[in-house]
Protein backbone atom coordinates (compact mmCIF):
# COMPACT_ATOMS: atom_id res chain seq x y z
CA UNK A 1 0.00 0.00 0.00
CA UNK A 2 1.19 3.51 -0.84
CA UNK A 3 0.41 6.53 1.34
CA UNK A 4 0.45 10.16 0.20
CA UNK A 5 0.08 12.88 2.81
CA UNK A 6 -1.95 15.97 1.91
CA UNK A 7 -0.86 18.98 3.95
CA UNK A 8 -3.83 21.32 4.29
CA UNK A 9 -5.25 23.18 7.27
CA UNK A 10 -6.82 19.83 8.15
CA UNK A 11 -4.18 17.36 6.95
CA UNK A 12 -5.04 13.83 5.85
CA UNK A 13 -3.66 10.77 4.11
CA UNK A 14 -4.49 9.14 0.79
CA UNK A 15 -4.16 5.34 0.91
CA UNK A 16 -3.57 3.59 -2.42
CA UNK A 17 -3.51 -0.16 -2.95
CA UNK A 18 -5.28 -3.44 -3.65
CA UNK A 19 -8.00 -4.89 -1.42
CA UNK A 20 -8.65 -1.76 0.64
CA UNK A 21 -12.45 -2.06 0.48
CA UNK A 22 -12.26 -5.25 2.51
CA UNK A 23 -10.18 -3.21 4.98
CA UNK A 24 -12.54 -0.20 4.97
CA UNK A 25 -13.34 -0.55 8.66
CA UNK A 26 -9.68 -0.74 9.60
CA UNK A 27 -8.92 2.27 7.40
CA UNK A 28 -11.76 4.35 8.85
CA UNK A 29 -10.61 3.45 12.37
CA UNK A 30 -7.44 5.43 11.67
CA UNK A 31 -9.41 8.68 11.77
CA UNK A 32 -12.61 7.93 13.71
CA UNK A 33 -13.64 5.93 16.75
CA UNK A 34 -16.69 3.70 16.19
CA UNK A 35 -19.67 5.94 15.44
CA UNK A 36 -22.49 6.11 12.91
CA UNK A 37 -21.26 5.95 9.32
CA UNK A 38 -23.56 6.96 6.45
CA UNK A 39 -22.47 5.45 3.14
CA UNK A 40 -23.53 7.60 0.18
CA UNK A 41 -23.13 5.98 -3.23
CA UNK A 42 -24.82 5.52 -6.60
CA UNK A 43 -26.88 2.56 -7.77
CA UNK A 44 -24.12 0.99 -9.88
CA UNK A 45 -21.42 1.22 -7.23
CA UNK A 46 -23.84 0.13 -4.52
CA UNK A 47 -24.53 -3.11 -6.38
CA UNK A 48 -20.79 -3.76 -6.77
CA UNK A 49 -19.32 -2.68 -3.46
CA UNK A 50 -21.99 -1.40 -1.06
CA UNK A 51 -22.46 -4.53 1.00
CA UNK A 52 -18.72 -5.28 1.11
CA UNK A 53 -17.87 -1.84 2.51
CA UNK A 54 -20.82 -1.86 4.92
CA UNK A 55 -19.82 -5.27 6.32
CA UNK A 56 -16.22 -4.17 6.80
CA UNK A 57 -17.32 -1.03 8.66
CA UNK A 58 -19.74 -3.00 10.83
CA UNK A 59 -17.05 -5.54 11.70
CA UNK A 60 -14.90 -2.63 12.91
CA UNK A 61 -17.68 -1.45 15.23
CA UNK A 62 -19.34 1.25 13.13
CA UNK A 63 -23.14 1.53 12.95
CA UNK A 64 -23.88 1.83 9.25
CA UNK A 65 -26.71 3.21 7.14
CA UNK A 66 -26.54 3.37 3.35
CA UNK A 67 -28.28 5.18 0.52
CA UNK A 68 -27.77 5.39 -3.22
CA UNK A 69 -28.96 7.61 -6.04
CA UNK A 70 -29.07 7.09 -9.78
CA UNK A 71 -25.68 7.11 -11.48
CA UNK A 72 -24.60 9.95 -13.72
CA UNK A 73 -23.58 13.60 -13.92
CA UNK A 74 -27.20 14.58 -14.56
CA UNK A 75 -27.94 13.57 -10.96
CA UNK A 76 -25.25 15.78 -9.42
CA UNK A 77 -27.94 18.34 -8.67
CA UNK A 78 -30.03 20.09 -6.05
CA UNK A 79 -32.61 17.31 -5.98
CA UNK A 80 -30.05 14.61 -5.15
CA UNK A 81 -28.41 16.90 -2.61
CA UNK A 82 -31.77 17.42 -0.91
CA UNK A 83 -32.39 13.66 -0.85
CA UNK A 84 -29.04 13.08 0.86
CA UNK A 85 -29.66 15.80 3.43
CA UNK A 86 -33.08 14.37 4.24
CA UNK A 87 -31.60 10.88 4.55
CA UNK A 88 -28.98 12.11 7.01
CA UNK A 89 -31.53 14.00 9.08
CA UNK A 90 -34.02 11.12 9.18
CA UNK A 91 -31.24 8.75 10.34
CA UNK A 92 -30.30 11.31 13.00
CA UNK A 93 -26.69 11.58 11.88
CA UNK A 94 -24.88 13.95 14.24
CA UNK A 95 -21.70 16.03 14.18
CA UNK A 96 -19.80 13.18 15.84
CA UNK A 97 -20.69 10.81 12.97
CA UNK A 98 -19.14 10.44 9.52
CA UNK A 99 -20.11 10.20 5.84
CA UNK A 100 -18.45 7.71 3.51
CA UNK A 101 -18.53 8.84 -0.14
CA UNK A 102 -18.26 5.58 -2.07
CA UNK A 103 -18.10 6.04 -5.83
CA UNK A 104 -16.78 8.19 -8.64
CA UNK A 105 -16.48 11.94 -8.89
CA UNK A 106 -20.23 12.60 -8.97
CA UNK A 107 -20.70 10.74 -5.68
CA UNK A 108 -17.62 12.31 -4.09
CA UNK A 109 -18.58 15.84 -5.10
CA UNK A 110 -22.22 15.48 -4.05
CA UNK A 111 -21.70 13.58 -0.81
CA UNK A 112 -18.79 15.86 0.04
CA UNK A 113 -20.97 18.93 -0.41
CA UNK A 114 -23.60 17.32 1.80
CA UNK A 115 -20.90 16.71 4.43
CA UNK A 116 -19.74 20.33 4.17
CA UNK A 117 -23.23 21.71 4.78
CA UNK A 118 -25.13 19.18 6.90
CA UNK A 119 -25.16 20.54 10.48
CA UNK A 120 -22.70 23.17 9.16
CA UNK A 121 -20.16 20.46 8.44
CA UNK A 122 -19.41 16.89 9.50
CA UNK A 123 -16.49 14.57 8.78
CA UNK A 124 -16.35 12.49 5.63
CA UNK A 125 -14.02 10.11 3.87
CA UNK A 126 -13.61 9.60 0.16
CA UNK A 127 -13.59 6.05 -1.23
CA UNK A 128 -13.17 6.71 -4.96
CA UNK A 129 -13.98 3.84 -7.33
CA UNK A 130 -13.01 5.41 -10.68
CA UNK A 131 -9.57 6.37 -11.93
CA UNK A 132 -10.77 9.93 -12.47
CA UNK A 133 -11.85 10.27 -8.85
CA UNK A 134 -8.68 8.61 -7.52
CA UNK A 135 -6.25 10.86 -9.41
CA UNK A 136 -8.21 14.09 -9.13
CA UNK A 137 -11.58 14.83 -7.59
CA UNK A 138 -11.25 12.89 -4.31
CA UNK A 139 -8.21 14.94 -3.27
CA UNK A 140 -8.21 18.64 -2.47
CA UNK A 141 -11.52 19.33 -0.78
CA UNK A 142 -13.51 20.73 -3.70
CA UNK A 143 -17.13 19.65 -3.28
CA UNK A 144 -20.03 20.81 -5.43
CA UNK A 145 -23.21 20.14 -7.32
CA UNK A 146 -24.27 21.44 -10.73
CA UNK A 147 -26.95 23.99 -11.51
CA UNK A 148 -28.90 24.16 -14.76
CA UNK A 149 -26.71 27.03 -15.89
CA UNK A 150 -23.34 25.38 -15.23
CA UNK A 151 -21.13 22.80 -13.52
CA UNK A 152 -20.03 23.02 -9.89
CA UNK A 153 -21.64 26.40 -9.28
CA UNK A 154 -22.97 25.41 -5.85
CA UNK A 155 -20.19 24.10 -3.64
CA UNK A 156 -17.75 24.43 -0.75
CA UNK A 157 -14.17 23.66 0.18
CA UNK A 158 -14.36 20.78 2.65
CA UNK A 159 -11.38 18.49 3.07
CA UNK A 160 -11.96 14.79 3.73
CA UNK A 161 -10.54 13.11 6.81
CA UNK A 162 -9.11 10.27 4.70
CA UNK A 163 -9.06 9.07 1.10
CA UNK A 164 -9.03 5.31 0.41
CA UNK A 165 -8.21 4.27 -3.18
CA UNK A 166 -8.76 0.56 -3.74
CA UNK A 167 -7.28 0.10 -7.20
CA UNK A 168 -9.04 -3.28 -7.54
CA UNK A 169 -12.21 -1.25 -8.21
CA UNK A 170 -10.72 -0.16 -11.53
CA UNK A 171 -11.15 -3.70 -12.89
CA UNK A 172 -14.92 -3.15 -12.92
CA UNK A 173 -14.85 0.09 -14.92
CA UNK A 174 -16.20 0.33 -18.46
CA UNK A 175 -13.35 1.33 -20.76
CA UNK A 176 -14.91 4.73 -21.45
CA UNK A 177 -15.00 5.61 -17.74
CA UNK A 178 -11.48 4.32 -17.17
CA UNK A 179 -10.20 6.57 -19.95
CA UNK A 180 -11.75 9.60 -18.26
CA UNK A 181 -9.16 9.11 -15.53
CA UNK A 182 -6.36 8.79 -18.06
CA UNK A 183 -7.25 12.26 -19.35
CA UNK A 184 -6.73 13.82 -15.91
CA UNK A 185 -3.50 11.85 -15.52
CA UNK A 186 -2.18 13.23 -18.81
CA UNK A 187 -3.21 16.67 -17.56
CA UNK A 188 -0.98 16.36 -14.50
CA UNK A 189 1.88 15.29 -16.75
CA UNK A 190 1.42 18.32 -19.01
CA UNK A 191 1.27 20.58 -15.97
CA UNK A 192 4.23 19.42 -13.93
CA UNK A 193 5.74 16.03 -14.77
CA UNK A 194 7.04 15.09 -18.21
CA UNK A 195 8.16 11.68 -16.85
CA UNK A 196 4.55 10.89 -15.88
CA UNK A 197 3.43 12.00 -19.34
CA UNK A 198 6.04 9.72 -20.94
CA UNK A 199 4.96 6.79 -18.76
CA UNK A 200 1.35 7.25 -19.87
CA UNK A 201 2.43 7.88 -23.45
CA UNK A 202 4.54 4.74 -23.77
CA UNK A 203 3.08 2.09 -21.44
CA UNK A 204 -0.23 0.56 -20.42
CA UNK A 205 -1.21 2.45 -17.28
CA UNK A 206 -2.87 -0.66 -15.85
CA UNK A 207 0.56 -2.28 -15.49
CA UNK A 208 1.75 0.51 -13.16
CA UNK A 209 -1.56 1.63 -11.72
CA UNK A 210 -0.58 2.07 -8.06
CA UNK A 211 2.48 4.08 -9.06
CA UNK A 212 0.50 6.21 -11.50
CA UNK A 213 -2.30 6.93 -9.02
CA UNK A 214 0.22 7.82 -6.32
CA UNK A 215 2.17 10.18 -8.60
CA UNK A 216 -1.02 11.93 -9.68
CA UNK A 217 -2.11 12.33 -6.06
CA UNK A 218 1.33 13.71 -5.14
CA UNK A 219 1.07 16.34 -7.87
CA UNK A 220 -2.46 17.29 -6.84
CA UNK A 221 -1.38 17.40 -3.17
CA UNK A 222 1.49 19.79 -4.00
CA UNK A 223 -0.91 22.24 -5.60
CA UNK A 224 -3.44 21.93 -2.78
CA UNK A 225 -0.81 22.43 -0.06
CA UNK A 226 0.32 25.68 -1.70
CA UNK A 227 -3.14 27.03 -2.51
CA UNK A 228 -5.86 25.24 -0.57
CA UNK A 229 -8.69 27.58 -1.56
CA UNK A 230 -7.87 27.92 -5.24
CA UNK A 231 -6.98 31.59 -5.36
CA UNK A 232 -3.73 31.35 -7.31
CA UNK A 233 -1.38 28.53 -8.31
CA UNK A 234 -3.96 25.76 -7.87
CA UNK A 235 -5.93 27.23 -10.74
CA UNK A 236 -3.35 25.63 -13.04
CA UNK A 237 -5.23 22.37 -12.36
CA UNK A 238 -7.97 23.83 -14.57
CA UNK A 239 -5.90 22.99 -17.67
CA UNK A 240 -8.43 21.74 -20.21
CA UNK A 241 -11.36 22.46 -17.90
CA UNK A 242 -12.51 25.94 -18.88
CA UNK A 243 -13.37 24.87 -22.41
CA UNK A 244 -14.00 21.28 -21.31
CA UNK A 245 -16.83 22.24 -18.97
CA UNK A 246 -18.44 24.17 -21.81
CA UNK A 247 -18.20 21.12 -24.07
CA UNK A 248 -19.82 18.90 -21.43
CA UNK A 249 -22.75 21.27 -21.07
CA UNK A 250 -23.15 21.82 -24.82
CA UNK A 251 -23.32 18.06 -25.35
CA UNK A 252 -25.80 17.64 -22.49
CA UNK A 253 -23.04 15.56 -20.88
CA UNK A 254 -22.84 13.07 -23.75
CA UNK A 255 -19.20 14.16 -23.81
CA UNK A 256 -17.84 12.83 -20.52
CA UNK A 257 -15.68 14.91 -18.19
CA UNK A 258 -12.46 13.16 -19.15
CA UNK A 259 -13.23 13.39 -22.86
CA UNK A 260 -13.97 17.09 -22.47
CA UNK A 261 -10.73 17.70 -20.56
CA UNK A 262 -8.78 15.87 -23.29
CA UNK A 263 -10.31 18.05 -26.01
CA UNK A 264 -9.87 21.15 -23.84
CA UNK A 265 -6.17 20.39 -23.38
CA UNK A 266 -5.63 20.09 -27.11
CA UNK A 267 -7.48 23.35 -27.71
CA UNK A 268 -5.42 25.05 -24.98
CA UNK A 269 -2.17 23.79 -26.52
CA UNK A 270 -3.19 25.01 -29.98
CA UNK A 271 -4.06 28.40 -28.53
CA UNK A 272 -0.66 28.52 -26.80
CA UNK A 273 1.11 27.66 -30.04
CA UNK A 274 -0.73 30.32 -32.03
CA UNK A 275 0.03 32.87 -29.31
CA UNK A 276 3.69 31.82 -29.65
CA UNK A 277 3.86 30.48 -26.09
CA UNK A 278 4.98 27.02 -27.24
CA UNK A 279 6.18 25.37 -30.42
CA UNK A 280 4.05 23.20 -32.69
CA UNK A 281 5.45 19.98 -31.24
CA UNK A 282 3.55 20.53 -27.95
CA UNK A 283 -0.06 20.37 -29.24
CA UNK A 284 0.95 17.65 -31.72
CA UNK A 285 2.45 15.48 -28.97
CA UNK A 286 -0.47 16.01 -26.60
CA UNK A 287 -3.02 15.18 -29.29
CA UNK A 288 -1.11 12.09 -30.44
CA UNK A 289 -0.80 10.73 -26.88
CA UNK A 290 -4.48 11.29 -26.15
CA UNK A 291 -5.57 9.66 -29.40
CA UNK A 292 -3.33 6.70 -28.66
CA UNK A 293 -5.06 6.34 -25.31
CA UNK A 294 -8.45 6.30 -27.05
CA UNK A 295 -9.46 9.83 -26.08
CA UNK A 296 -11.01 12.43 -28.41
CA UNK A 297 -9.14 15.57 -29.43
CA UNK A 298 -11.89 17.51 -31.25
CA UNK A 299 -15.57 18.33 -30.78
CA UNK A 300 -18.20 19.49 -33.24
CA UNK A 301 -19.07 22.74 -31.44
CA UNK A 302 -18.06 26.14 -32.80
CA UNK A 303 -15.93 28.72 -31.03
CA UNK A 304 -19.02 30.90 -30.75
CA UNK A 305 -20.99 28.17 -28.99
CA UNK A 306 -18.13 27.32 -26.64
CA UNK A 307 -17.50 30.99 -25.79
CA UNK A 308 -21.17 31.58 -24.96
CA UNK A 309 -21.19 28.77 -22.39
CA UNK A 310 -17.69 29.44 -21.07
CA UNK A 311 -18.73 32.96 -20.08
CA UNK A 312 -20.82 31.37 -17.31
CA UNK A 313 -17.83 29.46 -15.93
CA UNK A 314 -17.07 30.02 -12.25
CA UNK A 315 -13.46 30.87 -13.14
CA UNK A 316 -14.58 34.11 -14.77
CA UNK A 317 -13.37 37.22 -12.96
CA UNK A 318 -15.35 40.27 -14.04
CA UNK A 319 -14.39 40.98 -17.64
CA UNK A 320 -11.72 38.28 -17.92
CA UNK A 321 -11.62 34.49 -18.02
CA UNK A 322 -8.47 32.73 -16.84
CA UNK A 323 -7.12 30.00 -19.10
CA UNK A 324 -4.21 27.60 -18.51
CA UNK A 325 -1.88 27.27 -21.50
CA UNK A 326 1.04 24.83 -21.95
CA UNK A 327 4.51 26.21 -22.61
CA UNK A 328 6.02 22.72 -22.82
CA UNK A 329 5.22 19.26 -21.47
CA UNK A 330 5.68 19.74 -17.72
CA UNK A 331 5.19 23.51 -17.57
CA UNK A 332 2.13 25.73 -18.04
CA UNK A 333 1.13 29.31 -17.47
CA UNK A 334 -2.11 31.08 -16.60
CA UNK A 335 -3.42 33.67 -19.04
CA UNK A 336 -6.30 36.08 -18.45
CA UNK A 337 -8.38 36.48 -21.60
CA UNK A 338 -10.66 39.53 -21.96
CA UNK A 339 -14.29 38.52 -22.38
CA UNK A 340 -14.63 40.48 -25.59
CA UNK A 341 -11.71 38.52 -27.11
CA UNK A 342 -12.77 35.10 -25.83
CA UNK A 343 -14.43 33.81 -28.98
CA UNK A 344 -11.46 34.85 -31.10
CA UNK A 345 -9.03 33.12 -28.72
CA UNK A 346 -11.12 29.93 -28.54
CA UNK A 347 -11.20 29.86 -32.34
CA UNK A 348 -7.40 29.51 -32.30
CA UNK A 349 -7.85 26.19 -30.52
CA UNK A 350 -10.90 24.89 -32.35
CA UNK A 351 -9.38 25.45 -35.76
CA UNK A 352 -6.55 22.94 -36.20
Amino acid sequence: MKTVHVQTEKAYDVLIGSGLMEQAGECLSRVAAPCRAAIITDDTVDALFGEKVQLSLQNAGFSVCRMHFEQGEKNKNLQTYAQIMTFLAEREITRSDIIVALGGGVVGDTAGFAAATYLRGIRFIQMPTTLLAMVDSSVGGKTAIDLDCGKNLCGAFWQPSLVVCDTDALHTLPEKIYKDGLAESFKHGVLRDEKLFELLENTDARMNINEIVARNVQIKAEYVAQDEHDTGLRQQLNLGHTLGHALEKLSNYAITHGQAVAIGMVYAARIAQKLQLCDAAVPERIAAALRSAGLPTQAAFSAQEIARVALGDKKRRGNTLRMVLPEEIGRCRMQDVPVDALQEVIALGVEA
